[in-house]
């Protein structure tokens, strides 16, 4: 590789860096081009080069949101051993305590009128995580339409997220845990827990 080509892929890859910590330290309104420019080092012009447009760059920031969301599922997934539902109950918790730790990022990635998502394998990194949720919720309630129940499942974890981080749902269930909502949300969505399959 050529030096000046070895230099646009650190610039590009540096881009991405300096957008993913923008974005989790001061959010989605911070996340600006002119910015990751000024805290890149370079001039505001430079990102256009490599994002033609400030949708190509949310996208590359997004994408590593979903990566990091991709290594934390196969965590939860662990060996694949274990029943689906515990593969489930923990993919759920791991997936709030996610949006709640990295609130810019996870508001991001799901704002599909932010995001170039045909663009940059942006859904070759989503659609798989779905693909699991699909793949356990199949598993673990085997008469369901295992795509529509997983995705009503994935809009209340969403929700559940959501609604945690602005404090409401501990107002209005007088709690500080969210553990008892996630296994109503997987009853509701998957029937009682009976010791998985």
């Amino acid at each position: 590789m050529r030096e000046d080509e070895e230099r646009t892929g650190d610039l590009r890859v540096r881009l991405v860096d300096v957008g993913v910590d923008l974005l989790d330290r001061e959010g989605l309104g911070a996340l600006t081009l002119r910015e990751i420019a000024r805290r890149a080092g370079v001039s505001h012009g430079a990102p256009r080069r490599h994002f033609p447009t400030h949708l190509e760059l949310l996208s590359a920031i997004a994408a590593r949101g979903f990566a990091d969301l991709a290594v934390i599922a196969a965590t939860a997934r662990g060996d694949g051993t274990d029943p689906a539902r515990v593969q489930l109950d923990r993919l759920a918790r791991d997936y709030v305590e996610f949006a709640l730790d990295r609130p810019g990022m996870y508001g991001l990635m799901f704002r599909h009128d932010l995001l170039e998502s045909g663009h940059l394998g942006l859904r070759d990194t989503s659609l798989p995580l779905f693909g699991v949720l699909v793949d356990l919720v199949g598993r673990a309630a085997p008469g369901a339409d295992a795509r529509v129940t997983a995705a009503s499942l994935w809009t209340g974890l969403h929700g559940i997220a959501q609604l945690w981080s602005w404090g409401s749902l501990q107002l209005a269930i007088g709690a500080d845990d969210f553990g008892p909502l996630l296994r109503t949300a997987l009853d509701a969505h998957l029937g009682p827990e009976d010791g998985g399959r």
